[in-house]
């Protein structure tokens, strides 16, 4: 069971809301891209999950995907988790029509954060990472948010074609401080394996962030990969979720037998 001196210690608590994307990254975690398998989290479980989290002590929450807003509901989804806790949502950045704007404008009254990728400041060589086209549509979804009063953050996936100092110029003309900017490295696991991309991690490298997916609760964000459309099971804590604290209970065995590196692969 959970004491109550652990209830203030756990973190953020992650959704992988969908597993489809309109872009087909090539170091994705989770080979999204158009047509993949879409493994749904239901808006009510979400909803029923934040409410349970609150309870137990998690102090923010995370979605990710995927594409999060392929989703017709996520600002709703967004804005009622945004109501509890300090949320922050990974996407692409590619989705920012004037329609969805107006309708993510209400999130600016409550600490809910876009962290959208963008990886270089060559658009050439961002969009080859990311596809065709990704580039001009992020420039211009950045300040769009960022005047409807959204707090911005960039999360760039670097590799040795990365030039920071460039990026760090480019996000701070965009309106978007060096305290919201996200660098971590790509990761051997997804998409990236298969392209002989990125750098190993093990399991103790991985943070220590309970992660909810349709098919169970996972030790990180970066534990859920897929690799040939299979999703990757060895670092599941359960295949149950609910109630809550289960799968916060087996976090808890497994964090006190392994231990976390210092220094560890970070999504955020």
């Amino acid at each position: 069971m959970i004491v109550e001196s652990e209830r203030t210690t756990l973190g953020r608590l992650w959704f992988y809301t969908n597993y489809h994307c309109n872009l087909a990254c090539r170091y994705c975690l989770t080979e999204s891209r158009p047509g993949a398998p879409r493994r749904t989290l239901d808006r009510t479980l979400i909803e029923a999950l934040a409410g349970e989290a609150v309870e137990l002590g998690f102090d923010s929450f995370g979605i990710t995907g995927g594409e999060p807003f392929l989703r017709t509901d996520m600002p709703e989804i967004l804005g009622y988790l945004g109501a509890r806790l300090p949320t922050v949502v990974l996407t692409n950045g590619t989705l920012f029509t004037p329609q969805l704007l107006d309708r993510v404008a209400p999130l600016a009254r409550l600490p809910v954060a876009m962290q959208i990728s963008l990886d270089n400041a060559d658009p050439r060589l961002n969009d080859a990472m990311r596809g065709a086209g990704s580039f001009a549509k992020v420039i211009a979804a950045i300040p769009a948010l960022v005047a409807r009063g959204i707090r911005v953050r960039i999360g760039t996936t670097a590799d040795e074609g990365t030039v920071l100092d460039l990026l760090c110029d480019l996000h701070r003309s965009l309106g978007i401080s060096d305290d919201d900017h996200v660098v971590r490295p790509i990761v051997r696991r997804g998409r990236a394996n298969a392209n002989g991309l990125g750098v190993e991690a093990a399991f103790e490298d991985l943070p220590t962030e309970l992660t909810i997916t349709a098919e169970g609760a996972f030790w990180s964000p970066a534990a859920p990969t897929v690799e040939n459309d299979r999703l990757d099971i060895s670092y599941l804590l359960s295949r149950t979720i609910r109630p809550l604290a289960g799968p916060v209970d087996a976090m808890a065995r497994v964090a006190e037998a392994q231990p976390q590196r210092e220094g560890a692969f970070r999504i955020t």
